[in-house]
């Protein structure tokens, strides 16, 4: 397997690619040979030329490209199956949880379907870990559209006419997007606290130069993927409340709690935005996964009674196309370079390796997966 098509997204929200000519050239050389949907790069910033040099053929659509692509690459899911040859290796979100129907399509039609979302997060994957590489971005991101959107300055500034205070920024989720959210805002001068119901990461927290801030919620940890598990009633309860304190004090929040696989945790009520100062912004990371605030529109602004601003959070990757592709890219590249054997010259659906056994849905016209199978 070594013919790779890579699609343009049809969405016109989204501005990503998933290879970018560089990388096309660095497989090349290994062998890979490539057909890029013509304008796939176009809003990332690299032109159907780019590709051509890098060694890629330009087609006019996705389908002229299916019949001899042994490998699909696309950012988002497909609307449908259509069109794909049996045993191909389709790569891309597949939103596994909630597209059942699509991974009976996949299965049905014999494609060899890999979700991003399921690749393991382990040392060894982490070259290959989207979901880290695009949330790291979504976190800078979202200060910044935050800072943008305030109507104060983030950092201290002393001036003849007085002092300025440092705007308070509170963290809530010390993940991947919490991190890097934190590291913004110090970087822009705000004064930063953070929490998370992860005791572990508060080292993380102070390293940054942020405060952590401290809820006793009793036994608490992280799921095999990394993601906080998740919390009884009870700990919802307190945890709001205290969290609840310090948005009274801030000028903005993001939240980014996320539970692999269920709902997001309400975390932000209406009883606390109405206790929040007029102007104040939330950004809320889990929109498309059910909101940590309540009255959170995915690509929307609300703004709230009393004056407070909830900002969309969810995919603010796409407002960095340039950088989030080439990250992306990485991605995809480092999973087709570890499953390439180079004696026999061949990409190998390789299901003895944690990896692919983690990630893959769909193979020989059944459902696979474990977590997913059907009895």
């Amino acid at each position: 397997m070594k013919k790779v098509l890579v699609c343009r997204e049809k969405d016109p929200r989204e501005t990503r690619v998933p290879l970018i000519p560089d990388d096309i050239k660095k497989l090349g050389a290994m062998g890979f040979t490539f057909k890029v949907v013509s304008g796939a790069g176009v809003r990332s910033g690299f032109s159907d030329e780019a590709y051509k040099k890098a060694g890629a053929q330009i087609i006019k659509n996705e389908k002229d490209g299916y019949a001899d692509s042994e490998i699909v690459l696309r950012i988002m899911k497909p609307e449908s199956a259509d069109g794909l040859k049996v045993g191909t290796l389709h790569l891309s979100y597949l939103d596994p949880f909630n597209e059942k129907k699509l991974l009976h399509e996949f299965a049905d039609k014999g494609i060899q379907a890999v979700s991003l979302e399921m690749i393991p997060r382990t040392t060894l994957a982490q070259k290959m870990d989207v979901q880290s590489s695009q949330t790291s971005l979504a976190g800078y991101v979202a200060v910044v559209n935050a800072a943008a959107r305030l109507p104060k300055i983030l950092p201290m500034m002393v001036t003849p006419s007085g002092t300025i205070n440092p705007a308070r920024v509170f963290v809530i989720g010390v993940g991947v997007a919490g991190l890097q959210a934190i590291a913004t805002a110090k970087r822009l001068g705000a004064r930063v606290d953070a929490f998370d119901t992860r005791p572990v990461v508060e080292e993380q927290v102070k390293s940054l130069g942020a405060s952590f801030v401290k809820i006793d919620l009793g036994e608490m940890g992280q799921t095999d993927q990394g993601y906080a598990k998740e919390l009884t009633p009870e700990q919802i309860a307190k945890q709001r409340e205290a969290q609840a304190k310090v948005c009274e004090r801030s000028n903005i929040v993001i939240t980014t709690a996320k539970v692999f696989g269920r709902k997001a945790p309400r975390l932000i009520g209406k009883d606390v935005l109405d206790r929040m100062q007029p102007g104040s912004i939330v950004v809320d990371m889990a929109c498309s996964t059910g909101g940590n605030v309540e009255g959170s529109k995915l690509f929307e602004e609300v703004v709230t009674d009393n004056g407070v601003i909830i900002m969309s959070g969810d995919l603010l990757e796409r407002q960095v196309p340039y950088d989030a592709s080439k990250m992306l890219s990485g991605n995809f590249t480092a999973f087709l370079t570890h499953f390439y054997n180079k004696e026999a010259g061949e990409f190998e659906v390789n299901l003895g390796d944690e990896i692919m056994k983690g990630c893959l849905l769909t193979q020989n016209g059944k459902i696979i997966h474990e977590r997913f199978k059907e009895d």
